[in-house]
């Protein structure tokens, strides 16, 4: 393989690493980009390009985190990831937990360093020691960050073993309990403490605060559904590796809605509404 084709079979692998740690397709995409310009000047020195390219793609991830946290703490609203359309999901369940809305939110608590550390470990199976050339710290300060890290996450790590059969199911009976205005049928698919959170990103409008049980989070989409454009049209996806709906306007996205579901009842819903998180989905769905 040539260089370009050298790193073509490793974008995948960085995609999936830089995703995770930013919540973003476009800025993953950016880092991408950045790590293949490095690389066309440095890659007939490198002698492992996996952990060459992982620690590039890594820093600047790290690099872009930590000038994110103010941003994201100025945000208007909820904060929520970038949807991600999965064609053909990973069979492995970490890794497909790990993509879930739910599990990228919980990221957001620990610090950039923690997260980087945790996702390498945990999801991408590396060890400390080599966590600790990626990040440049001590194989000991990463097992620190490490565990400190999964502390944070074992304490409210969402869970989503649910059958495909018993998700369509959920998926239909939601949509239609929606189109028809029934509230009380939709309020027998939500878990008693169902969270809703919506992100408008201040451009458009949405529910800045979370919406906690199926009575408010009933009311709340029977109340919105109404005012979307007469031309709406939800197309079941798996987004995030979840079931969930894309809201289509003349075949533009114009929103997403991601259901978590636990046992037999939906526990959380997603909604993504900010135009400058949907400008990527057009395209990945056609």
């Amino acid at each position: 393989m040539n260089q370009v084709e050298l790193f073509e079979s490793y974008r995948g692998y960085l995609f999936g690493i830089a995703y995770r740690m930013l919540g973003s397709v476009m800025d993953a995409e950016d880092c991408l980009q950045e790590t293949f310009l490095r690389w066309q000047n440095h890659a007939e020195q490198v002698e492992n390009p996996r952990a060459w390219l992982a620690t590039v793609a890594t820093r600047w991830c790290l690099d872009q985190l930590n000038t994110a946290r103010h941003q994201r703490e100025q945000y208007i609203g909820e904060w929520l990831p970038e949807p991600l359309i999965i064609a053909a999901p990973n069979s492995n369940v970490e890794q497909l937990e790990s993509l879930s809305t739910a599990f990228l939110v919980l990221l957001e608590r620990l610090s950039p360093a923690e997260r980087a550390v945790f996702l390498l470990h945990k999801v991408f199976g590396y060890e400390y020691s080599e966590i600790a050339e990626i990040v440049g710290k001590t194989p000991a300060a990463c097992r620190q960050l490490g565990h400190r890290a999964a502390e944070h996450v074992a304490q409210a790590r969402p869970r989503f073993k649910v059958e495909p059969s018993i998700q369509q199911r959920l998926s239909e009976q939601f949509l239609q309990s929606c189109a028809t205005g029934n509230l009380n049928g939709l309020m027998s698919l939500l878990t008693e403490d169902v969270v809703l959170r919506s992100d408008g990103g201040g451009v458009v409008q949405a529910a800045r605060n979370p919406i906690y049980g199926p009575a408010a989070v009933g009311r709340f989409l029977l109340g919105v559904l109404p005012k979307l454009p007469a031309n709406s049209v939800f197309e079941p996806r798996l987004i995030n590796g979840q079931a969930g709906f894309v809201a289509l306007v003349d075949g533009q996205a114009s929103g997403t809605l991601i259901l978590d579901m636990l046992d037999q009842q939906i526990a959380g819903i997603y909604i993504m509404l900010n135009p400058q998180k949907l400008q990527h989905l057009t395209q990945s769905l056609g």
